[in-house]
């Protein structure tokens, strides 16, 4: 058996020494990486502004722009084959719907529409001391219908709590057939 190198064997050896000098590591430095730098602050600007570290909601607005970026990105430039690609991008939509309730706090409002609005609104009555106190002015019917709103919203926001995280760290399958596009870590195109 002959082995034989061919000539662009020898240019990937140089293209390899090239890439690994000092030289190509600034030049790629101002080329691709400040340029990438400078276009991601670009594009998580909103969310960057409004980062405060004692909060996770902030964490989840970033991980939703992420998640619209690389689902737009896969949707319009993705070279994966349509079936599993559209897998894929029907959880990340999800993924960021449920996100963009969660960062909402909608829960209430679309329990509300489902099963009418909370009856009696707050009042307040002014105390001796210039202070206001809530008064109930709630009849018993009411009391049971905001408890109910309250507790099916309660209920949903938990179902859609699990579920994220369910998405994010996707379902176990034994073939390929029944993957469901879950599992955040095969999101890649």
């Amino acid at each position: 058996m002959q082995v034989r190198l061919q000539d662009s064997f020898f240019k990937s050896l140089k293209r390899l020494k090239w890439q690994s000098s000092t030289t190509y590591r600034l030049y790629s430095l101002f080329r691709y990486r400040l340029p990438g730098f400078i276009k991601n602050v670009w594009r998580f600007r909103r969310e960057l502004w409004q980062h405060r570290w004692w909060d996770y909601s902030f964490t989840l607005m970033m991980l939703k722009r992420s998640l619209e970026i690389q689902e737009k990105g896969m949707r319009l430039k993705g070279v994966e084959e349509s079936r599993s690609l559209e897998k894929r991008l029907v959880k990340m939509r999800r993924t960021i719907e449920l996100i963009n309730n969660r960062l909402e706090d909608n829960y209430i409002q679309r329990i509300e529409n489902e099963y009418g609005e909370l009856i009696s609104p707050l009042n307040f009555e002014e105390t001796e001391d210039g202070d206001y106190m809530l008064v109930d002015t709630e009849t018993e019917e009411e009391k049971k219908h905001t408890k109910m709103i309250f507790d099916k919203a309660h209920r949903l926001e938990q179902k859609e709590w699990k579920e994220l995280w369910e998405i994010i760290h996707g379902k176990k399958y034994k073939h390929y057939k029944d993957w469901d596009g879950s599992d955040l870590r095969g999101w890649w195109d």
